[in-house]
């Protein structure tokens, strides 16, 4: 069985404002009913919908379009089955429920005592909030400081182990290679 394309509705909006094909043949590729496609071309079905142009999304071409309109018993063929929807993000952005937002300074506070040599961008990275946040939490300003329970943010759940164990080896390398640094540039001063 083939595939539909990818926004039926809309592309079939799109076959029927610009194609000569006939009602079966746009049903029968969008995988709707004729009396859907007769619909949309009175106007009384997917009202609002913008029209979807399957040659632009690479799954039609004008040729196939144009053989389809010219022989009225032959089917609309997709082209490309597997449409590749591509996110430019490696991460997603994960949700944090309201109930749980009150943990990422928690967690902030946690890693500020037990982990103190990560950097504040990199805690910020970590937990979720803003390089000003785990500032003043380190400097004990935050707005809500007395408030604050420090919490295992690894154990709530709000990045993993293993996040958590590459944050303090990039910087523990940091440290050393700042250490590194301070003895080079007393060692030339010496000299």
């Amino acid at each position: 069985m083939s595939k539909a394309p990818l926004m039926p509705m809309a592309t079939a909006v799109w076959l029927v404002e610009n194609t000569s094909l006939t009602f079966k043949q746009i049903a029968d590729f969008c995988k709707l009913h004729e009396v859907e496609i007769q619909g949309i071309a009175d106007g009384e079905v997917a009202k609002g919908i913008v029209g979807y142009n399957p040659i632009i999304s690479g799954q039609l071409t004008n040729e196939e379009i144009k053989l389809s309109s010219d022989d009225q018993n032959r089917p609309l063929n997709i082209i490309d089955l597997d449409v590749e929807i591509k996110n430019s993000d490696n991460k997603i952005k994960k949700y944090v429920p309201l109930s749980k937002r009150q943990d990422k300074p928690d967690s902030a506070l946690w890693l500020l005592k037990n982990h103190s040599i990560l950097k504040d961008s990199q805690i910020a990275k970590l937990v979720g909030v803003t390089k000003n946040s785990v500032s003043s939490i380190r400097n004990k300003s935050y707005w809500n400081y007395n408030s604050l329970n420090a919490k295992d943010p690894v154990a709530m759940g709000l990045f993993s182990q293993k996040d958590l164990l590459t944050a303090i080896e990039k910087a523990e390398r940091r440290v050393i290679r700042e250490k590194k640094d301070k003895e080079k540039s007393i060692n030339t001063n010496k000299s």
